[in-house]
């Protein structure tokens, strides 16, 4: 399987692994997925880009590595491996701000389908409302990654499948109304 494992500028993970060209390493599987049980990784290239700022703290200066992995945990926002292989850097995606806004409120939109929520989002990626009061408060900018990742967890909670964020991602890079990602993931 296809993942994408991110590092910081120095190749090092959060507790400090060291990751390069044609890297592998392994974990026992055991515990929680966000405990040392697990190697991280991502499916897909944006969702590294756009649930980075939730998961690290130096997402700013971020590498990606394509790779491939052993997967034995998804919580729909990262996956965990016993057997993790990076085999090359990446280009890592450029994203916008206002995309990684858009990102946030699709999965918040997904879950959260609340009127008022829901005419804002809508005011917002129209560009008729956005205002300082009306970003301020949802909070858009500085919880976009928080958002979609607390979605993904209630979604992943009360529902049978995982919410989609690759499609929502994917969705956030484009200037599709609310109403067709909605569409598409209900």
């Amino acid at each position: 399987m296809k993942l994408y494992k991110l590092t910081n500028h120095n190749n090092r993970t959060r507790n400090g692994c060291k990751w390069a060209e044609d890297c592998e390493h392994h974990a026992s599987g055991n515990g929680g997925l966000c405990g040392p049980g697990w190697l991280h990784a991502y499916t897909h290239p944006l969702l590294a880009v756009f649930l980075s700022p939730v998961h690290v703290d130096w997402w700013r200066t971020a590498r990606l590595w394509e790779a491939d992995g052993d997967v034995g945990k998804d919580d729909g926002t990262k996956v965990g491996c016993t057997r993790l292989h990076t085999i090359r850097e990446i280009p890592l995606p450029v994203v916008t701000d206002e995309q990684r806004i858009r990102f946030g409120i699709g999965a918040a939109a997904v879950v959260w389908q609340k009127d008022g929520f829901l005419a804002w989002a809508r005011g917002w990626l129209a560009g008729t409302d956005r205002t300082v009061k009306s970003a301020w408060a949802w909070e858009a900018a500085g919880q976009a990654a928080w958002a979609a990742w607390e979605a993904a967890s209630a979604w992943a909670q009360e529902a049978d499948t995982p919410l989609d964020l690759v499609r929502i991602a994917e969705w956030a890079m484009t200037d599709e109304s609310l109403d067709v990602l909605l569409n598409d993931t209900n």
